[in-house]
């Protein structure tokens, strides 16, 4: 039949795999570093990918392909919760370090953090403190774009997760010290993205052993679309976590 179908031009195709991560239905795959549609009919024709792709190197064509085949589509997500939930519960499994191709600013990184005696103010002998160290970086892994992340990663094991809108960072001095330390941060911001992380947020909190949920957000109406997306991933996951929501103000307050 012919009916609506994204291509993808592989010359512009930069490997980062935001595209495989839209498609909920996983018709794109990677493949040599490279997106491809891997099966017509898990493609519906919607187009989901289309906006996350930086190079604009989708395009939606009309030709010959096989029907949109929903069946198929959710035997296939059926499959791979099992063997995902397989994995999760096979402790005594060899671990196997998974083979990466793609965009190396997307490759999923482990980030290790020390905390050394200079990073702290010292107190001299007449009551004054002298000026601390730079202080050191608390992301705990990488990437950390709610669009790039994986929704399965050893990190997220037993993770205190901090869903932070991008310009907390900026707004509040101290992001890394009170709210990062310890948790595994995930950043973006809807207006910008424009997209609904709800879903991608779900995968990762149902998915995972995550133990609390922060989200930082500013005081503008935007951020609402984040929180929003995380209290309805929470809902969704079916599960009952520890969550907190902190809103800075523009100027760099927490708001009560």
């Amino acid at each position: 039949m012919i009916r609506r179908i994204i291509h993808i031009d592989e010359e512009k195709c930069n490997g980062c795999g935001a595209c495989a991560d839209a498609c909920h239905e996983s018709a794109i795959g990677m493949v040599d570093g490279k997106a491809k549609l891997l099966r017509d009919d898990y493609c519906d024709g919607l187009g989901d990918c289309l906006p996350t792709c930086p190079t604009g190197a989708i395009t939606f064509v009309e030709r010959e392909a096989a029907a949109y085949d929903e069946a198929a589509v959710l035997a296939n997500q059926k499959a791979k919760q099992e063997k995902a939930t397989v994995q999760t519960n096979t402790q005594s499994a060899p671990a196997t370090k998974p083979v990466f191709s793609g965009c190396p600013g997307s490759r999923m990184r482990t980030l290790h953090t020390e905390v050394s005696a200079s990073e702290t103010s010292t107190e001299t002998d007449n009551g004054t403190s002298t000026p601390a160290a730079p202080l050191t970086s608390q992301l705990g892994q990488w990437p950390c774009q709610i669009k790039l992340v994986p929704t399965h990663a050893p990190y997220f094991d037993g993770a205190k997760l901090l869903i932070a809108a991008d310009c907390t960072a900026y707004a509040y001095a101290n992001v890394h010290q009170e709210f990062m330390k310890g948790k595994i941060t995930i950043i973006g911001c809807p207006k910008l993205d424009a997209v609904d992380y709800s879903e991608k947020l779900t995968e990762i909190i149902a998915g995972n052993d995550i133990k609390s949920v922060t989200v930082l957000r500013m005081e503008v109406p935007c951020c609402g679309g984040l929180e929003q997306a995380a209290i309805t991933a929470l809902k969704n996951s079916g599960k009952f976590i520890p969550w907190q929501v902190v809103t800075f103000s523009i100027d760099g307050k927490i708001l009560e």
